[in-house]
């Protein structure tokens, strides 16, 4: 395959064909928000959806999505529930659905990934998912995973699971006497408040996200990237890390299928790359039978947002590459 350079795919850059749309959600009362990427030349060699982090939107990959169109990949993703486009006023940001909110950002990435199958049926079809949206796509391949090529598993974590459970019950009892859509202070430094520590004199609340200053700055000034989570999205996160951390959960993923865990090394959500080894230990006691590891040294939590994220995307391409096989004539 022709890979561009940097200055040929800048170049490029404004080519791809970026379609916006909306579906109803599995929940029945929320559009969901999303965008797909298609390039404007030559074949498709795949699709690859993205399953976005926690407080962010999917536009924020648009520079990868475009990436990986100039390569010849359709990319396409959707804002969760209580993110981005996909809320009915910003008071929702942070706020799935009354019960069940997990569930119902699986079926909503189901549904978008059978909407892309029916238009592109012989096409493999990759997930990528990062931060909350690692846990996610670790959850969604247990389900799912006998109708994709591969996963790729960015800025993920070993959480262990009776702290995740602690973080559930401590959720639960906020939002019986607070409400469901109560912000809780205590709970979110709970999540949060270490993830700066190893990175003093920080500049920002938002270091350890990568340390490129021009993209946390960004970030620091965007409402969609800076709200708090509800105690009930809380509870819903810490419910979806204990289904990931089961041996039973695990061995459903399928044996064959190929899977990149990838992060930086300097990520707290991964523990510094400890838990990332961690998770990958796990898939391989589980049977899995392709799974890589790839961590950055010096990077942080976004490595598509890092210093040296042009070879975060190579590298990324280059494993797609390897596990692009067409199911079509």
């Amino acid at each position: 395959m022709i890979q561009l350079s940097l200055t040929e795919r800048r170049i490029r850059k404004t080519m791809a064909i970026k379609q916006h749309f909306h579906y109803k959600s599995s929940d029945g009362i929320h559009k969901i928000n999303g965008y797909r990427w298609l390039p404007e030349q030559g074949a498709y060699l795949g699709i690859v959806q993205i399953v976005h982090g926690m407080a962010e939107y999917v536009d924020r990959y648009d520079d990868f999505a475009r990436f990986l169109c100039d390569n010849g990949y359709i990319v396409v993703g959707e804002d969760h529930l209580g993110h981005g486009g996909s809320v009915n006023n910003e008071q929702e940001w942070g706020y799935f659905t009354k019960y069940d909110g997990f569930n119902y950002i699986i079926k909503d990435l189901h549904a978008l990934h059978m909407k892309q199958v029916r238009e592109f049926p012989d096409l493999p079809y990759f997930f990528l998912g990062h931060s909350m949206g690692s846990f996610l796509t670790r959850i969604y391949i247990t389900l799912y995973g006998k109708s994709l090529a591969g996963a790729i598993i960015m800025g993920t974590g070993n959480q262990p699971w009776i702290l995740a459970f602690a973080g559930k019950v401590l959720a639960s009892i906020a939002a019986l006497f607070k409400g469901r859509k109560y912000r809780s202070t205590f709970i979110n430094n709970l999540a949060f408040g270490s993830y700066n520590k190893r990175f003093k004199p920080a500049r920002t609340p938002y270091d350890w996200l990568t340390k490129d200053e021009a993209v946390v700055d960004a970030y620091m000034k965007d409402p969609r990237c800076t709200f708090t989570f509800t105690v009930s999205a809380y509870k819903e996160l810490f419910d979806g890390i204990m289904y990931v951390t089961r041996k039973s959960n695990i061995s459903k993923t399928p044996a064959d299928l190929p899977l990149l865990l990838t992060s930086g090394a300097k990520d707290p959500v991964g523990d510094f790359g400890k838990g990332v080894v961690h998770v990958y230990d796990k898939y391989k006691a589980a049977g899995i039978d392709d799974v890589s590891i790839q961590l950055y040294d010096n990077d942080r939590h976004e490595i598509l947002n890092e210093t040296d994220r042009q070879q975060v995307y190579q590298d990324i391409l280059a494993w797609l590459t390897r596990n692009t096989h067409f199911t079509g004539e």
